[in-house]
């Protein structure tokens, strides 16, 4: 069987050829399929599930590349640390369902906010944060006070009934930080400050 294949393969040298370029082309199909999972998984490792913007790990990622940018180029940042206001409440009376729809909107809200080059992330639970690049502590408060006002004016239904989605924003300005969650720390203490003065 063998001697017989081998001949076969000998008296028609354009068949093995043709064989060869097809077992070639499957395997670059496989190959092109195998990268484009791994893509898929590594995007999927830096995303957050439910909402269209970075998880924890992805923005302190970012927020690493950023500091280290900042910090070789002498480019102020600034860090926005957002707490959802009334949150509970949705999950309460409108359900857990609603609730993952409200962060959802408070996400897109956030994208729509912002420039390319930000970076939003949710870290968890009904906690988001921004990171502005060439923006010091002034133009953070602006952009704060800015998606503050979106987020209260954003249109919210849930089975025809209303939700109001509000939020206290923490601003900290890149001080040549060099550990993540010294900066994270302090954005989130400046958003517990403006959450008790309400």
């Amino acid at each position: 069987m063998t001697h017989a294949a081998d001949n076969d393969a000998l008296a028609d040298p354009h068949a093995e050829i043709a064989r060869l370029r097809a077992e070639v082309e499957a395997l670059r199909a496989k190959s092109a399929e195998l990268e484009k999972r791994a893509e898929a998984a590594e995007a999927a490792a830096e995303h957050d599930v439910l909402t269209p913007v970075l998880n924890r790990r992805g923005f302190v990622a970012a927020m690493t590349r950023t500091m280290a940018y900042c910090t070789r180029y002498k480019v102020p940042a600034a860090l926005l640390y957002l707490d959802l206001d009334g949150f509970k409440g949705v999950n309460d009376h409108l359900g857990h369902a609603a609730g993952d729809a409200a962060l959802v909107r408070v996400a897109e809200i956030m994208l729509e906010n912002v420039r390319a080059t930000d970076a939003v992330g949710r870290l968890g639970g009904d906690e988001f944060a921004v990171l502005l690049l060439n923006a010091g502590l002034d133009e953070g408060r602006e952009k704060a006070a800015a998606l503050k006002v979106a987020l209260e004016t954003a249109d919210f239904t849930w089975e025809g009934r209303k939700a109001h989605l509000d939020g206290s924003f923490g601003v900290r300005a890149f001080a040549g930080h060099t550990d993540v969650e010294a900066w994270l720390a302090e954005a989130d203490a400046a958003m517990w400050v403006r959450k008790r003065g309400r």
